[in-house]
């Protein structure tokens, strides 16, 4: 894993010579709109690079594109994998390590979410401020690369405390409701059951998805300072009586793609 993604960056810098991303960007399910937005963009199918798997999820177009975003040089995946597509959770390795040879000291990351407090609705941003693994495995499973980072890394502060008062100061000027919670990750590919929905909340989830915890883990293994940003795009299962589906998934993030947009690029040009 470590070796691919060497391999992939060794590729990138030669047919990108002299781009240096200081921020990496994940886009979740019906975000990768803002991968358009990249300005002088060079841009990579994941099936170009060693060890990124393409994905196979609507929504997810399977791109890495480095341009520059209001101001700042970015590297921007437009797309993820995720494990319930049978992929280990390994797989995410080379992907964000990736991004950190390339340069890359901060990674921001967007994700499309079940909403689990009873005040929230569909369409709102959540700021994360903690994670719960619930996907059963751990992307640094196996033999560790010391040259990446340690073998027992420490998860406290997983998403960056100083990140979240620059976001929380940029969604204020810009008037965009900004939730704060815990995110909780499950495997999939199936909804929860309203039982799974009453257990995440007892376990104080504020919001439940299928992704994201992996990147966070692999990024604080080697040093880089998170922020993320869920879309509620529902109420998770018995909280509401409409019936779940990836379609409504979609829906409700492109109706507030516009709104995360401006609040990702008014987070990264505070870096500028």
């Amino acid at each position: 894993m470590s070796e691919d993604a060497r391999k992939a960056a060794a590729l990138i810098e030669e047919r990108a010579p002299g781009r240096k991303p200081t921020i990496g960007l994940v886009l979740g399910s019906g975000l990768g709109g803002l991968g358009d937005q990249v300005e002088d963009p060079v841009a990579f199918s994941f099936a170009e690079l060693p060890g990124f798997p393409q994905p196979t999820v609507e929504g997810h177009a399977g791109r890495l594109i480095l341009g520059t975003l209001s101001g700042v040089e970015v590297a921007c995946l437009q797309g993820r994998v995720h494990l319930y597509e049978g992929h280990p959770a390994t797989t995410v390795q080379p992907l964000i390590r990736t991004l950190k040879l390339l340069g890359c000291e901060t990674l921001v990351l967007t994700n499309a979410a079940g909403a689990l407090d009873l005040d929230a609705k569909p369409g709102q941003l959540m700021l994360l401020t903690d994670h719960i693994n619930g996907q059963g495995t751990n992307p640094l499973l196996g033999k560790n690369d010391d040259s990446f980072g340690p073998r027992f890394p420490a998860m406290t502060g997983a998403y960056s405390p100083v990140l979240r008062e620059r976001m929380k100061t940029v969604a204020a000027e810009q008037g965009v409701t900004l939730r704060e919670g815990v995110y909780m990750a499950l495997l999939g590919p199936t909804f929860e059951t309203p039982a799974e929905i009453r257990m995440c909340q007892a376990m104080g989830a504020n919001a439940v998805g299928m992704s994201t915890v992996p990147e966070v883990i692999v990024a604080r293994h080697c040093g880089m300072q998170c922020a993320a940003v869920s879309v509620l795009t529902n109420m998770g299962a018995g909280l509401a009586d409409e019936e779940l589906s990836h379609d409504q998934t979609l829906e409700f993030a492109q109706k507030a793609s516009a709104s995360l947009q401006e609040l990702i690029k008014g987070f990264i040009g505070t870096f500028a």
